[in-house]
């Protein structure tokens, strides 16, 4: 069998030196019985190699949707992707066909999903679903094959793997079972990896654990990485740059120190003031007043204006402004964003 490597270097218009991943201006919609969600409206950002890119948000800001849509596997109705780019190395891979985009998903752009428990067969040892993957892609014998996948175990920290490769899903822990998704991910050598919420409900310890592996693995491929999170306290230590998500918008984007030292927008700014800190041992927690907005029935104005403590009139009448260049680094979207910056 061909390697598919050689195939991708065939994607036409395909050029080595153009960015692993540029997302312009991407919408999706939800096509439902109660009206049309707005799930992704005009998303853009991008991602060097080796660079960590965060995309941050409370549940329902359209964060795992438009990693969906990158990868291709959108539900779909009632989910469509109804405008923008997603570019990969210069091709748009909204405008290949299902087979070409198949040679992408997985050997260039691979993803880490929410619930490993999920994401794994039951009834396929741990040891089978990785050698698949080598035996689909590469065309190597099942021997082969189970080799390559006890390297990956070994590679992802999994004690004793030679014996655990014949392992099912459900005889490995929590943390073990995201190690295993790992290994899957990095099993084709992407060039850049979506990690959708790789520590939901893991313990703390774990959670370093896990990401301290993701950072580790990264720098030795020196691959791009997108890290979906509604954590702060994750994205503190591992992210170069935050692309801050709501209502399916981004509202700010900045480097990391730059949004934890003064946030532009007051959604960021909530999300900063909500996270427990010891030297504030005692006080009441901080929290962003209000829900968000149901898609489907988003508020006149900026979408988030009723929960926001600068809002004005202007935020109630006029739609929430594009991103503004509040630095060179750094975009905000938010009438006020120097009442916000300056209010520290």
């Amino acid at each position: 069998m061909t390697d598919v490597n050689v195939k991708l270097d065939a994607l036409p218009g395909l050029d080595p030196n153009a960015l692993p991943l540029e997302v312009k201006n991407l919408q999706v919609e939800f096509r439902t019985r109660n009206g049309i969600a707005h799930a992704v409206n005009g998303v853009s950002f991008d991602l060097r190699a080796g660079e960590t890119r965060a995309i941050l948000g409370e549940s329902g800001c359209g964060k795992s949707v438009t990693a969906q849509a990158i990868m291709g596997i959108l539900d779909t109705p009632p989910g469509f992707v109804t405008g923008g780019e997603i570019l990969y190395r210069g091709v748009d891979l909204l405008k290949l066909p299902e087979s070409e985009r198949r040679k992408v998903r997985a050997n260039r752009i691979a993803m880490i999903f929410q619930d490993a428990l999920s994401a794994l067969n039951p009834v396929f040892t741990v040891g089978f679903q990785l050698a698949e993957l080598f035996r689909k892609h590469r065309g190597m014998s099942r021997q082969d094959a189970k080799a390559r996948a006890i390297e990956l175990l070994d590679l992802v920290k999994i004690p004793a793997a030679r014996q655990r490769v014949n392992d099912y899903p459900h005889q490995f822990s929590g943390g073990m079972r995201q190690r295993v998704m790992i290994a899957m991910a990095l099993a084709l050598d992407p060039e850049v990896l979506i990690a959708d919420e790789p520590t939901t409900a893991l313990d703390v310890t774990v959670q370093a654990q896990i990401m301290a592996l993701l950072a580790e693995l990264q720098q030795e491929r020196n691959m791009g990485l997108v890290l979906i999170t509604h954590d702060m306290g994750v994205v503190a230590d591992v992210a170069d740059r935050i692309s801050v998500m709501y209502a399916g918008r981004v509202i700010e984007e900045a480097g990391v120190d730059d949004i934890y030292a003064s946030p532009a927008h007051p959604y960021t700014k909530g999300l900063l003031e909500s996270i427990p800190r010891l030297d504030l041992k005692g006080q009441e927690l901080s929290a962003i007043k209000g829900l968000p907005p149901a898609l489907t029935n988003l508020p006149s104005g900026c979408a988030f204006n009723p929960r926001c403590r600068y809002a004005q009139d202007v935020c109630r009448k006029d739609p929430a402004p594009s991103l503004l260049q509040v630095s060179p680094s750094r975009t905000a979207a938010c009438h006020f964003w120097k009442e916000v910056k300056g209010d520290e």
